[in-house]
């Protein structure tokens, strides 16, 4: 039977010391086995660190070259166990070149599809151009300037023009006469020969129509020349509308002051000269308001001298560019001269 010694005995207390110097011992090693540890801990991640910092340049200067850095990551390779993770960070999905050429691609698919779209556009207009030069071409006025009237003088008699029916018929006693040379000087028709003076019998009867005096002297003017007109003196009312379409050329009834210089010379039994008059009116301003008369007119004119294919033409240009008007405040004599002619 084994018996502890007592506390104070010699032999416990000695094992008491080897113990402790044991344990000293122990203690002192222990630093040593620490730091050996430590610092192959830290060589290790230093090697780590340096083998991320080659593979980011190799990320950041990207090729096989082998001139600037060694290849360590050969394609094929089998990616790290942990899942390409590196100290906690998760690699990119895509390269940074593989988003630009992604974003390329984009910008090269919008380029197309505008391109495509403006080649569609530009063709469209081009057709839409090419119809509305087809459609200013066949509206264009087909009556041909000053030269619309034949060469020769009208010299077989023609039925006169329509005449409104509340004008009086010319006095009985008024002799057959022609425009004096003053007004035919002042009209774009060609000058008329010299005629006989006026018997005092018309002279009285021209002195006997008034001229009105108002505010408006241009006004007067043209109220005066109708005047003359509606009581048949043709030659007198041309040299009277003459005046006033010299003075007042801007005046309210312009258009009015042209087509009835222009009835003046058809009632003549002129209408060479009054074809100019109305081509002249009409072509002035289209939106006149005797506009639409002149044009009929000019019809008539072409029918007067004989000129079928040009009478047509103004007629059918009438009826396209007043259809208000041809059906309406001029369908009587529209129609009228309609019958008169046999156009194609």
């Amino acid at each position: 039977m084994i018996t502890t010694p007592p506390i104070h005995h010699p032999r416990t207390i000695g094992l008491r010391i080897m113990r402790m110097m044991l344990a000293a011992a122990a203690l002192g090693t222990l630093p040593v086995a620490a730091g050996a540890q430590d610092a192959a801990g830290q060589e290790a991640r230093l090697r780590k660190i340096e083998a991320e910092v080659r593979a980011l340049q190799r990320k950041v200067f990207p090729g096989g070259d082998g001139r600037f850095f060694e290849p360590q990551i050969a394609p094929g390779t089998t990616a790290p166990a942990n899942g390409g993770q590196v100290m906690g960070v998760i690699p990119p999905a895509t390269t940074a070149v593989s988003d630009i050429l992604v974003r390329l691609d984009a910008l090269e698919t919008q380029l197309q599809s505008l391109t495509a779209r403006s080649e569609e556009q530009a063709n469209t207009l081009a057709q839409l151009e090419r119809r509305l030069a087809a459609l200013e071409a066949a509206a264009a006025p087909s009556v041909a300037a000053p030269t619309v009237a034949a060469a020769a003088p009208a010299t077989t008699a023609s039925p006169p023009a329509a005449q409104p029916a509340a004008r009086p018929a010319p006095p009985a006693t008024r002799p057959a006469t022609t425009a004096p040379a003053t007004a035919a000087a002042t009209t774009p028709a060609r000058p008329a020969p010299a005629a006989a003076s006026p018997s005092a019998e018309r002279l009285a009867a021209v002195q006997a129509i008034t001229k009105p005096q108002t505010a408006d002297p241009g006004d007067d003017e043209y109220s005066y020349g109708f005047r003359l007109w509606n009581a048949g003196f043709y030659p007198e009312a041309r040299q009277q509308l003459t005046r006033f379409v010299e003075q007042y050329p801007n005046h309210a009834r312009i258009s009015y002051g042209r087509n009835l210089l222009g009835r003046a010379f058809l009632d003549d039994k002129l209408p060479e000269e009054a074809a100019r008059w109305f081509l002249k009116n009409y072509q002035a301003d289209k939106n006149g308001a005797r506009a639409p008369d002149s044009l009929l007119y000019l019809g008539k004119a072409m029918i007067a001298l004989k000129d079928t294919k040009r009478a047509c033409i103004a007629l059918a240009e009438f009826a396209e560019t007043y259809p208000l008007i041809a059906s309406g405040r001029l369908a009587s004599e529209y129609q009228a001269a309609r019958a008169s002619v046999t156009c194609n």
